[in-house]
């Protein structure tokens, strides 16, 4: 069973930027989907951008199409999700997984998870 790490969370002025990493601990196989979800205090678990391994087929939420990029380095077995003009609804503990979906953007098909990351944007 993979096992999954992020880092890269932090506390950031609206406005500012973010780089999140999730590095592997095996090899990702190419039909797996790799995601971002995220989750603030209260709320449910939410999509936020995912990518299939193989392919580099994206996908992302509406509330941060066009702020925030997800990108993979098959060597590194690492997955990013650069995050740009931060906003305070942003702000959440930030997850990457792994999958196998037909359709990247549910969530439930992602049945391994990392230990979460931080993020906190100030207003």
């Amino acid at each position: 069973q993979v096992q999954l790490v992020e880092s890269g969370g932090g506390l950031v002025q609206a406005g500012g930027s973010l780089r999140l990493s999730c590095t592997a601990s095996r090899r990702i196989r190419g039909n797996y989907g790799m995601a971002w979800l995220r989750q603030a205090p209260g709320l449910e678990r939410e999509f936020v951008a995912a990518i299939r391994w193989g392919s580099g087929f994206t996908s992302y939420a509406d509330s941060v199409k066009g702020r925030f990029t997800i990108s993979r380095d098959n060597a590194q077995k690492t997955v990013y999700l650069q995050m740009n003009s931060l906003k305070p609804e942003d702000t959440a503990v930030y997850y990457c997984a792994a999958g196998n979906p037909l359709v990247l953007g549910e969530i439930y098909a992602y049945d391994t998870w990392g230990q979460g990351t931080q993020v906190t944007v100030s207003s």
